[in-house]
């Protein structure tokens, strides 16, 4: 729910990082930020935290300073990675004895029979659906008032890894004034905030380029037919550079970022790090070429991805890319473009100041907690 002050508390958990932030809606659908918060921590890989404690840790701490810098708040909205949610997708119809008008009641009917069923160690968070079809074929995003003589839908339903909830519940324990907890899907949240309504309704490819984990998902309407977590991002390009060139990770991490994949440096041009008292200096060129090979490990996933998706033919669609992977190497986004063989866009909020790839999930969860509190 919104305060009476209007803000919401949104809780962003990447594979590397999470952020805390207090907010409301400013004008032209802007933010007004009251207090934000970001620690890094262990992160997660292959759907499992790497250290949970340390996760249980950081969410507290986190909260502990929100609540510190803006009281009141009695409900949180968390963001749940890719990597700990399944999406599961329904088709169902139900008929009517004549054409009528749909009222919220028969979506609601429709809704629960698509509903999956239910699993032991993942619990359902959120639905929502791709479309609705009249009896005469015409698709809505929303039906109620329309007359027909039946109702179809394309729901999507995410389930979240109750070991996951278990220890967001564990993180919050302590906090009593915090009532409820809001698990929100970030791949939809970005998917409806970062995309186009028209372009969704045509089928939309977002690709959430991570530090640790990163996210392929093929979205259409306000629906995902399909997602899919991979524990490879940025990060992993430099761990190909600290095992390829022996050098420590810090050093690997720089020279990510002062290597641009898209310069035309002389041959003999050299990069040099010092790190803990010692030089690493190698040709611009190597570096450029590990990175590149880094890089096409992504490329290899995304492409995987591509086939796995049993639906419809995205070949066409370019592939909408953000993430805080994005702008860590200059030139990665042309380099994933041109080993691809296919349009890629990058997308970021439209929010001054925080127009960037790394804010999407953000910012993308802060609108959906803002636009589901105001219809609780």
């Amino acid at each position: 729910m919104v305060t009476r002050s209007g803000y919401v508390a949104v809780l962003d958990i990447r594979s590397s990082e999470m952020t805390a932030v207090v907010g409301e809606r400013g004008v032209n659908n802007t933010f007004i930020i009251k207090s934000k918060f970001t620690c890094s921590y262990d992160g997660y890989a292959e759907g499992e935290l790497l250290d949970p404690a340390n996760f249980v840790s950081a969410v507290s701490g986190l909260v502990r300073n929100t609540l510190a810098s803006s009281g009141g708040i009695k409900t949180f909205y968390i963001g749940i990675p890719g990597e700990f949610l399944k999406t599961v997708n329904s088709e169902k119809v139900i008929t009517f004895q004549s054409a009528k008008k749909i009222h919220k009641s028969d979506v609601q009917t429709l809704v629960a029979l698509s509903t999956p069923e239910r699993e032991q160690e993942w619990r359902t968070i959120r639905n929502s659906c791709a479309y609705y079809v009249l009896s005469d074929k015409r698709k809505l995003i929303n039906p109620v008032g329309a007359v027909s003589d039946s109702l179809q839908g394309k729901f999507s339903f995410f389930k979240c890894k109750n070991s996951f909830i278990d220890c967001l519940t564990k993180a919050f324990k302590k906090f009593e004034n915090i009532r409820d907890l809001n698990l929100l899907p970030s791949p939809l949240a970005q998917a409806l905030y970062l995309i186009e309504p028209e372009k969704r309704d045509e089928c939309a490819v977002l690709f959430d380029l991570g530090y640790i984990s990163s996210t392929y998902s093929v979205v259409l309407g306000n629906g995902i037919l399909y997602s899919e977590s991979f524990s490879v991002g940025i990060g992993h390009v430099a761990f190909y550079l600290m095992d390829e060139l022996d050098i420590p990770f810090e050093v690997a991490t720089t020279f990510l970022s002062t290597v641009n994949l898209n310069a035309k440096e002389k041959l003999e041009s050299m990069e040099e790090c010092i790190y803990d008292g010692k030089t690493y200096s190698f040709s611009t060129q190597t570096l450029r070429d590990k990175m590149r090979e880094g890089l096409d490990l992504i490329c290899e996933t995304i492409e995987v991805c591509r086939q796995n998706f049993p639906g419809r033919n995205i070949d066409s669609k370019p592939l909408l890319i953000t993430g805080e992977g994005v702008k860590t190497v200059r030139g990665a986004v042309d380099h994933i473009s041109g080993r691809l063989v296919k349009s890629v866009e990058i997308i970021s909020p439209k929010v001054p100041y925080y127009d960037k790839p790394q804010f999407s999930s953000l910012f993308s969860l802060l609108d959906m907690a803002l636009t589901d509190g105001r219809n609780n």
